[in-house]
């Protein structure tokens, strides 16, 4: 049976926006997830960026990725939307959830009635980007802080089966210390700076650029290992948007 979900994209920062490979734009792959859906080839994508207190610089960046695939009807979501965001976000194909603080990006979701509307839109269709804190919060858990307690640790979205974190592949430590408070039966993912992931709507996970780390918790012990993207796929290019990552 054909499911209207689409793939969720997990990039751990701006870099693979603008990553080009030997098939051509990663983001390609959005637009071919829309293959089915487009009219025209008009396609009209939405950006949230609540975590980074609407900033307009990084909604810029955005609306330079879209242009790269020839997606030119763009908006941002305020922190606190209008009826007619509201009514744009209903109709959006593409989505996405900016980095910033995942805790304030959370809060405004809650408080704006953001969380449903999403959760719907994934249910019927709209491609959901998530970049830096906007990945962990489609994941399982969000938290406050680079040592956060079990006070601080808080429900996201929960379209991945994971808890996520990106660019702190030096230790993970953050991480860890989520899964041991979250119980054993939660997994973690860290995507590193540079590196994605895309999980598809068969529950598969794909890596994107640079082997991904995925974690479980054993009899109280934090057991890890990788995930290693296809071959074949290097960057030519990152240009000056690398220097904008989270």
């Amino acid at each position: 049976m054909e499911t209207l979900v689409k793939p969720i994209f997990l990039l751990a920062d701006s870099q693979l926006l603008f990553w080009q490979t030997p098939e051509g734009r990663f983001l390609d792959r959005v637009r071919d997830a829309l293959s089915d859906v487009t009219v025209d080839g008009q396609l009209k994508a939405a950006y949230i960026g609540a975590s980074n207190d609407d900033t307009p610089a990084y909604y810029e960046i955005f609306v330079a990725a879209m242009e790269g695939i020839d997606v030119h009807d763009c908006r941002m979501i305020p922190t606190i939307p209008s009826e007619e965001d509201f009514a744009y976000l209903d109709e959006a194909d593409i989505l996405l959830l900016a980095g910033g603080d995942i805790r304030r990006g959370w809060r405004a979701f809650k408080e704006n009635g953001l969380i449903e509307r999403i959760i719907a839109l994934y249910a019927t269709g709209t491609v959901l980007i998530g970049v830096s804190a906007g990945a962990v919060q489609l994941g399982l858990k969000g938290w406050r802080g680079d040592e956060p307690t079990s006070k601080e640790i808080f429900d996201t979205f929960r379209l991945v089966p994971f808890v996520i974190d990106v660019h702190d592949e030096s230790s993970w430590r953050r991480l860890r210390q989520v899964l041991l408070k979250a119980g054993e039966a939660t997994r973690g993912l860290g995507i590193p700076a540079g590196g994605g992931a895309i999980f598809h709507p068969d529950w598969t996970l794909e890596p994107i650029r640079h082997p991904l780390t995925e974690f479980s918790v054993e009899d109280g012990e934090v057991k890890q290992s990788l995930l290693y993207a296809q071959s074949g796929a290097s960057p030519e290019s990152e240009q000056a948007h690398e220097q904008a990552s989270d």
